[in-house]
């Protein structure tokens, strides 16, 4: 039997960051190969977060899938081979019965083995949704916010208004109260006058390190609904998240 596919990127980054961050909210997952890319929806365990990933083939020098596969893998495991990868490795991975061979060479060849799983699980759909706000700006504009809300609170509420987009918590004591006003860097579109939720920020710290991927992310929300973040780098990567809203209790 010869290989059933043969995939090699020149720069591991792609590939590396986005299964260092994905592994951080999904144990275990299956990957689609197609000719189309590599995918992955998965849920977390606790079923509040979604990830959404696709690799295209345009970040590849190499991509060769015979017919489309379907790759069970434990992302812990991938994550730590992927780690021992130099910036300057080419990434090779081929599938062989069932194991997942990835192969790192530079100066040297390291070649590395996984086991491919047997996953029950249903197959996630990636939900419709509808959202009334939208906000577009710089990945670090947020990675700031969520830092900042962090300080003081285990949830932050988002609202979008016209012209500017506001990060707020309040713990026990202390708020934080983040005001990103539209500009060049910022749009903020939105239905309505102004549209708020509140989500946890423990899976908000995990999902903005997207911002490894892509310069600008896109925040989409709706009052007391999930929340949609992207991550794209034209011709290379896309990884979106979408959050279940906290919602209040009063």
């Amino acid at each position: 039997m010869g290989l059933l596919m043969h995939l090699s990127l020149a720069e591991p980054k792609y590939l590396k960051e986005s299964i260092s961050i994905i592994s951080e909210l999904v144990n275990e997952a299956t990957f689609k190969v197609t000719g189309n890319g590599i995918e992955l929806v998965a849920m977390d365990p606790a079923n509040v977060a979604m990830v959404i990933f696709k690799l295209l083939p345009s970040s590849f020098v190499e991509y060769k899938v015979d017919k489309p596969q379907e790759i069970a893998i434990n992302l812990s495991n991938l994550k730590q081979v992927l780690k021992r990868a130099k910036p300057n490795d080419a990434i090779t991975l081929e599938l062989d019965e069932n194991k997942l061979k990835i192969t790192l060479k530079s100066n040297t060849t390291r070649t590395f083995s996984l086991p491919i799983i047997d996953l029950e699980e249903k197959e996630q759909r990636v939900p419709e949704l509808n959202f009334a706000a939208s906000v577009k700006t710089v990945s670090t504009v947020l990675n700031e916010a969520v830092e900042d809300v962090d300080i003081v609170a285990e949830s932050v509420s988002f609202i979008a208004e016209n012209g500017k987009f506001t990060v707020q918590a309040e713990g026990d004591l202390s708020k934080a109260h983040i005001e990103v006003p539209e500009g060049n860097e910022t749009k903020v579109d939105v239905k309505g006058d102004k549209v708020r939720s509140k989500y946890s920020i423990e899976y908000l710290k995990k999902m903005i390190n997207g911002s490894k991927l892509a310069d600008e992310v896109t925040i989409s929300f709706n009052k007391d609904y999930p929340l949609r973040l992207d991550y794209r780098t034209l011709d290379k990567v896309s990884l979106s998240f979408i959050l279940a809203p906290r919602v209040e209790n009063d």
